[in-house]
């Protein structure tokens, strides 16, 4: 189950990334975590604190259910 959120969540970050047009470096330095750690966010290797969740949607500038949509 929790490797099918972090999927779910993923494939959310990797669009709204993109929809941006921002790097994975970009992002990185925005957000204050290292361009590793969103490549693992990015593969669903790695579960974000609620807090991450929230940096990230405010750098992007959506509502943090962008990054939560589809996730049970």
């Amino acid at each position: 189950m929790k490797d099918d959120r972090n999927k779910l969540f993923a494939r959310n970050l990797k669009a709204e990334r993109y929809r941006k047009g921002i790097t994975q470096l970009q992002l990185a330095e925005l957000v204050d975590v290292s361009e590793s750690t969103v490549s693992l966010l990015e593969r669903g290797l790695q579960t974000p604190s609620v807090f991450l969740v929230y940096d990230i949607a405010k750098v992007l500038e959506i509502d943090i259910n962008e990054l939560l949509k589809n996730i049970p």
